[in-house]
């Protein structure tokens, strides 16, 4: 999964999709509901590091294969939508599979 930019991909948006869900789902409830704003700092920072890394694995994909712009634009749509990347994984596998099944040069 690790050896190719869509597989760095699927692995980063899943890590993303769960702290995602982790902030909406935990941490924000915990603010408002018991006055923990601590949940937020920490689990809002480590969130915002994995988008990042989400970003930077996206423009690595969009570098590196042939996904067109309507393909990056669905993958960055995905990351501000909650399960957006897990809905997404299941094409990104498929897309992974033909891309390590792709004769390479050399």
């Amino acid at each position: 999964m690790l050896n190719n930019p869509i597989g760095r991909l699927r692995l980063i948006g899943l890590l993303e999709g769960s702290s995602f869900l982790i902030l909406l789902l935990i941490a924000m409830p915990l603010k408002y509901a018991a006055d923990l704003p601590v949940a937020v700092k920490y689990v809002g920072g480590a969130h915002g590091a994995l988008f990042l890394l989400y970003l930077l694995a996206l423009a690595h994909v969009a570098a590196a294969t042939d996904w067109g712009f309507k393909k990056i634009a669905g993958a960055f749509i995905a990351s501000v939508i909650p399960l957006g990347t897990f809905v997404m994984d299941k094409y990104w596998k498929a897309d992974e599979q033909a891309l390590l099944a792709a004769p390479h040069p050399g």
